[in-house]
Parts: structure tokens; C-alpha cells; sequence
């Protein structure tokens, strides 16, 4: 992630629960092609971006958390805001 895309999410996360989850849904809609993207280009970023996590499970990078310990995360960090 680029430092530029780091300090958008680091702001992003500064607001309201409802408005990060307005800025998280217009997000989501952007990659579904409805921004004039080409739908290959969106699905080709997306496999780049899942070769990608999958090379830093295979080198040992990272492990990744059991869906139940991120559900706990998300909901602890939720709690503190």
C-alpha cells in the first residue's frame, strides 16, 4: 500500500462508524466497475493482489488469523473509537 493510500485509510478511520461504513460501500462499488474501469483490469488488480498476499503466506511472511480472532479484532478496535 502506498503511503498516499496509508494516510487516506489512517483518515478514513478517524470517522464515524456510519460514515466510514458510507465511504467503505462507495469503495466497494468503484470496483465493480461502475467508476468506466475495464472489468479485466479490475479483476487482473484483484489476482495481483491475491498472488500477492499468497506469496507472503507461502515465504512466511504472514500467517493470517482465524476468521473468529479477526471478527474479535475488528469488533475490540470498534469498541475503542
Amino acid at each position: 500500500m502506498t503511503s498516499r493510500a496509508q494516510q487516506v485509510l489512517q483518515d478514513a478511520l478517524t470517522l464515524p462508524v456510519d460514515e466510514r461504513a458510507d465511504v467503505a460501500a462507495e469503495l466497494l462499488a468503484s470496483l465493480d466497475g461502475d467508476g468506466g474501469e475495464n472489468p479485466d483490469d479490475v479483476q487482473a488488480a484483484w489476482a495481483t493482489e491475491i498472488e500477492r498476499r499468497a506469496r507472503r503466506v507461502i515465504a512466511g511472511e504472514s500467517e493470517g488469523v482465524s476468521w473468529q480472532d479477526a471478527q474479535a479484532r475488528a469488533r475490540a478496535g470498534l469498541l475503542r473509537r
